[in-house]
C-alpha cells in the first residue's frame, strides 16, 4: 500500500514538473469505455404544435338521425303577382245541336187569336200567359204594343188597363177618351152588336198570349205570295201565317208591327182583328177600325190578296 502511493505521489509530481516545465502535449489516448447508463432525467417542456397531417380518407355515412320536432308556423308571405287570365268557360245554358254564339235567352210573344193559352214553340218554356193587348189610346195619343214583345201579353184583362194622372195632383180611371185595343178571337163578329158591358161576355173575344223563352233567336220572313216562305239556312219554322202590318183606329190612332217581328206574322186572318174597350167600360166592334195586312206581288193573278208569312227560329251558323 505505501509502495502504490508512492507510485501516485511521483505520478502527480510528474504531471506537475511537466506543466509546470512547459513539454509537449502527449498522443490523445484510446476512448474510455461507455460509461454506465444514468438515471433518466426529468420530463421536458411540451413542444410547439406539429404542422397540420394529410387529410385522412372520407369515412362511411352515419346512419339518419331520429325526425326532429315540428318548428313554429312562419309569417304569412306577401300576396302573389297576379296570374294570367284563365281559358273561356264553356257555355252553360242548353244549347242547339249546333255551337251556340249568343248563348243567352231569346223572347217570343205567340197570340193564339181564340180563347185558350198557345203553347210555346219547342225548346222554349212559358215564362207567363195572359190576354193580347194591340195598343192603348190616352188623350188622343196612342202607345202600340208590338205582337212580338212580352209587353203585348198582360197577365190580367182590364177593358182599359190605365189611369190618367194630371198636375192638380189627381188620377182618374176609365175616363171617355181612354182606349185600350185587344187581339179579337172573332174573325166573324156582328158589327150591329151593342157594346158588351159584361167582362163574362167580353172575355171569351179577348186573345190569349204566351210569352216564351228559349236559347235561340226569333225572325219572321214574308214571301209576298199565297204560299209560307222557306226557312233561312240552319233555322227551323215555329208557326206560319199571314202578315199582319198595323191597325188604325179613330183620328191618329193606330198601332204597327216590324216585319221582322214574330208579332206581323199572325196564325189566323181575321177581320176585324182587334176589339175596342172603352174607358166606360164596354168593348165592341167598330167599323172606322181598320187592318193593314201585307199584300201578295201585284204582278201575280190575284193582286190585292193577303200574303203569307212564316216565323222561324235558330242559331245564325
Amino acid at each position: 500500500v505505501f509502495s502504490m502511493q508512492l507510485k501516485l505521489r511521483r505520478v502527480r509530481e510528474a504531471v506537475v514538473s511537466t506543466q509546470s516545465t512547459g513539454g509537449a502535449p502527449g498522443n490523445k489516448g484510446q476512448p474510455g469505455a461507455d460509461g454506465a447508463v444514468g438515471d433518466q432525467g426529468p420530463t421536458g417542456d411540451m413542444g410547439a404544435d406539429g404542422a397540420d397531417g394529410a387529410d385522412g380518407p372520407t369515412g362511411d355515412a352515419g346512419d339518419d338521425g331520429d325526425d326532429g320536432e315540428d318548428g313554429e308556423y312562419g309569417d304569412m308571405g306577401e300576396d302573389g303577382e297576379k296570374g294570367p287570365d284563365g281559358e273561356d268557360g264553356g257555355c252553360g245554358c242548353t244549347i242547339p245541336e249546333k255551337q251556340c254564339k249568343m248563348c243567352d235567352m231569346h223572347l217570343v210573344t205567340r197570340h193564339s187569336q181564340t180563347d185558350s193559352v198557345p203553347e210555346c214553340p219547342e225548346g222554349f218554356a212559358s215564362l207567363w200567359s195572359g190576354y193580347s193587348l194591340v195598343f192603348l189610346e190616352g188623350n188622343g195619343h196612342t202607345v202600340e204594343q208590338e205582337l212580338g214583345s212580352p209587353g203585348s201579353c198582360l197577365e190580367e184583362f182590364q177593358t182599359v188597363p190605365m189611369m190618367q194622372c194630371s198636375g192638380d195632383e189627381a188620377c182618374r180611371h176609365g175616363l171617355r177618351t181612354d182606349k185600350a185595343f185587344w187581339l179579337a178571337t172573332d174573325g166573324s163578329p156582328d158589327m150591329t152588336e151593342k157594346p158588351m158591358n159584361n167582362l163574362d161576355d167580353m172575355i171569351p173575344r179577348i186573345s190569349r198570349c204566351n210569352v216564351c223563352g228559349g236559347p235561340s233567336m226569333v225572325l219572321a220572313r214574308h214571301s209576298f205570295t199565297a204560299e209560307a216562305p222557306e226557312c233561312p239556312e240552319d233555322f227551323h219554322e215555329i208557326w206560319t201565317g199571314y202578315s199582319y202590318l198595323m191597325g188604325t183606329s179613330s183620328a191618329d190612332s193606330g198601332s204597327g208591327q216590324e216585319l221582322a217581328s214574330a208579332g206581323s206574322c199572325l196564325e189566323n186572318f181575321h177581320i176585324p182583328t182587334f176589339i175596342e174597350c172603352l174607358g166606360r167600360g164596354t168593348c165592341a166592334f167598330y167599323i172606322n177600325n181598320i187592318d193593314y195586312w201585307l199584300a201578295q206581288n201585284q204582278e201575280t193573278t190575284q193582286p190585292g190578296m193577303w200574303g203569307m208569312g212564316n216565323v222561324y227560329d235558330g242559331i245564325a251558323a
